[in-house]
């Protein structure tokens, strides 16, 4: 997976990452995230280890990566070096190929935003870094993405991580697992890009909707149902996405009458039809209820249980229109 790494000719062949940790009692180790990059010969990485300070005789160094037999088939990764380290420590991890990585759990329902802070504290990816790659207009047509980000397409999971990758080696991680996810929902597998995209609007909506797994095909019915006769989808999470991703602002405990009235076209109240793009990355349970979803003839759902976090729907607004706002919990 560490060679699929793509390099431009333009950039460093090795990078070197200073970086601090909390040991025990407080104290701070330090130690250097150093990167091998794919191409680099023995002869680049012993100069840059010497750069670095964690070697001090570049030709002994090279000796003996030769008498161990690595010289010729250094893995391409970033390795965790502790300053102060012996060369033989440095062998021993450079030899064992110690790749320095990190598990980062991305829930479903996660943005674009959650997603790289996350990365970012794990030490994966610089913030920046990913949500440029993640906007990159030549890697979304490689994916043949028509939005204007991956935001959707990321597929929540748990991943064992490189330590200092780039951005978009992390985004092609993910989003692969999006798609080899959709392909075993055979609708998923089979819809053009634009279905696909539309498809996963929805997802992202009901994705933020749903409490329990059970009720997600059928919170993906109301709004089918919404959209078929040309209701406003109306739709709280949206307006949480808009205040929180697009303005910036705290997560809401509450949606007020105001909010409802923002002037923003992820704004389901205020527009008909699906937002512009995907609201959050959706799992595999609100994919599923999107591709494959209930029948029914409900309009509306509101939350009934705050505690099992179950909902009651209905099929005329006479029998929702007892609905509590402002809305809690979303």
């Amino acid at each position: 997976m560490r060679k699929s790494l793509i390099v431009a000719a333009a950039l460093l062949l090795l990078t070197v990452i200073s970086c601090s940790t909390k040991g025990k009692a407080e104290s701070r180790d330090e130690y250097i995230l150093f990167a091998i990059k794919p191409g680099s010969s023995a002869k680049q990485v012993a100069g840059a280890l010497a750069e670095a300070k964690l070697i001090s005789n570049k030709t002994i160094f090279l000796i003996r990566l030769r008498l161990i037999g690595i010289d010729k088939r250094l893995e391409a990764g970033t390795y965790r070096f502790r300053k102060g380290s012996r060369m033989r420590e440095l062998l021993s991890i450079l030899a064992e190929d110690k790749v320095a990585t990190a598990k980062v759990t991305i829930p479903e329902g996660s943005t674009l935003s959650t997603i790289a802070s996350a990365l970012d504290k794990a030490e994966v990816t610089g913030k920046s870094d990913f949500l440029m790659a993640a906007r990159d207009p030549e890697l979304l047509k490689r994916f043949h993405i028509p939005g204007t980000s991956f935001e959707g397409f990321l597929f929540p999971d748990t991943y064992d991580l490189s330590l200092g990758s780039e951005g978009v080696f992390v985004i092609e991680i993910m989003a692969k697992r999006f798609f080899e996810s959709i392909a075993k929902l055979s609708f998923g597998a089979a819809a053009d890009p634009e279905t696909l995209f539309e498809n996963v609007i929805l997802a992202s909506i009901v994705e933020r909707e749903y409490r329990v797994a059970e009720e997600a095909p059928l919170i993906a019915s109301v709004f089918r149902n919404r959209l078929k006769i040309g209701m406003a989808l109306q739709s709280c999470a949206t307006i949480v996405y808009v205040l929180t991703e697009r303005q910036g602002k705290p997560h809401p405990s509450i949606v007020y009458f105001k909010d409802l009235d923002v002037d923003d076209p992820y704004n389901t109240y205020r527009h008909r039809g699906l937002p512009p793009g995907p609201i959050s990355n959706p799992g595999a349970t609100a994919l599923a209820s999107v591709f494959s979803p209930e029948k029914s003839e409900y309009l509306y759902f509101r939350l009934s249980d705050e505690s099992r976090g179950t909902h009651r729907f209905s099929k005329t607004f006479d029998e929702h229109r007892d609905t509590a706002i402002p809305v809690k919990g979303l």
